[in-house]
């Protein structure tokens, strides 16, 4: 899982990503491909 302060980039990495708001935190998802995963720092 990546660590970056802002997402933008890593959403359009894949089609199937998505950002999520979970517990005040910001992540990107990928239920296909699940390396794509990131956090907000």
């Amino acid at each position: 899982m990546k660590v970056r302060s802002s997402l933008k980039s890593l959403k359009n990495r894949h089609k199937d990503c998505q950002v999520v708001r979970r517990k005040g935190r910001v992540y990107v998802i990928n239920k296909t491909q699940r390396r794509f995963k990131a956090k907000q720092a």
